[in-house]
């Protein structure tokens, strides 16, 4: 940030804008009820003229930092979990939380920088070029939990072993007896699902076990992938008795397409899932599943937030925790099964 002569004033916005000092102070302090073509003109004149907020000069005079939590999509059970561990972490570090959507308009994290906000955490989104060069531009730290994509350079993570939980989960399938396991996973250039199918397929490589091509298949990470991606899996003249998902929505989707073509889980198909979340223990049968710590996950990137926010030097631009197999009822033995048709 270049320090400025004269810092500029809410006076010098409002003359500027033509608006009062107060409109311009409920822009700046996020309120809602300015006319949409007065806050967009009052930021526009906020960024031109470099305006920072009091709470963000003198960080050192603020006893509640806020962090800004950022996630996209629906408020899925994952997402839900890693926020609890982000909130009950805060609570205990005596900063506050904000939670929104992620957002692409104009000077965004200036707005943010304005409202006093100290450092972003982003759940699983996809930030670009252009949102890490406005976040270098403000001044904001970024934390990214669980990427999506690798990490650029300047962005700081918060992850889980995503490799080391696919193999446990296909491990397990395979001391069972399975042979023939399919991986359904999520989007296929999505980090957290190449390190998991990676995993899935070093532990069967290591068993000498042949993986057909049409037993991998990517997709999101949602329920509606688990149904389409296990009909398709079933519908093979070799179906897999076994299904690892890359997460526990999809694997929900694969047992409910079981139950509905009269097949049992898991006398007649096993499923892992992976993350551990409330849905794992609520399934019908419980779900055998690989648990990402998320709730630790969560309060590991708020800790690293604060620390970039205070000035800090990080050991490393990423950090990994342990994930773990939590064996329940949907895994079983096989039935005596043919050899898989090449």
């Amino acid at each position: 940030m270049r320090p400025n002569a004269r810092r500029t004033t809410l006076a010098d916005i409002a003359q500027a804008a033509g608006v009062s000092v107060a409109t311009v102070s409920k822009v700046v302090n996020g309120r809602g009820d300015v006319a949409p073509h007065t806050r967009v003109r009052v930021q526009e004149l906020l960024h031109q003229h470099d305006y920072l907020a009091p709470v963000f000069r003198h960080t050192e005079a603020v006893e509640t930092p806020t962090i800004e939590v950022q996630f996209k999509g629906g408020l899925k059970s994952y997402v839900a979990e890693t926020l609890e561990g982000i909130v009950d972490a805060a609570a205990e570090s005596g900063a506050s939380v904000v939670v929104s959507k992620a957002s692409s308009a104009p000077h965004w994290a200036r707005d943010l920088v304005s409202a006093g906000r100290r450092a972003v955490i982003a759940v699983t989104s996809v930030y670009t070029a252009a949102h890490l060069n406005e976040l270098a531009r403000s001044g904001l730290p970024l934390v990214v939990l669980d990427p999506l994509h690798l990490p650029d350079s300047r962005v700081n993570s918060v992850g889980a072993t995503n490799f080391g939980g696919g193999l446990a989960a296909t491990r397990h399938l395979l001391s069972l007896g399975h042979r023939r396991i399919a991986y359904l996973g999520g989007p296929a250039m999505a980090v957290c699902n190449q390190a998991r199918m990676h995993g899935y397929r070093a532990a069967m490589e290591a068993e000498g076990q042949r993986v057909p091509e049409a037993y991998v298949r990517p997709g999101e990470f949602t329920y509606e992938t688990g149904l389409t991606g296990a009909s398709a899996l079933l519908d093979l003249e070799a179906p897999p008795t076994a299904v690892f998902a890359g997460n526990d929505e999809i694997a929900l989707g694969v047992v409910e397409t079981a139950r509905v073509r009269g097949l049992r889980v898991p006398e007649d198909l096993s499923v892992v899932g992976f993350d551990d979340t409330s849905l794992a223990q609520m399934a019908s049968p419980p779900l055998t599943t690989v648990r990402q710590p998320l709730r630790e996950m969560g309060a590991a990137a708020l800790r690293t937030a604060l620390r970039l926010a205070n000035g800090e030097k990080l050991e490393s631009h990423h950090v990994e925790l342990a994930t773990e197999l939590v064996v329940r009822a949907s895994t079983a033995p096989p039935r005596e099964e043919p050899p898989p048709h090449d």
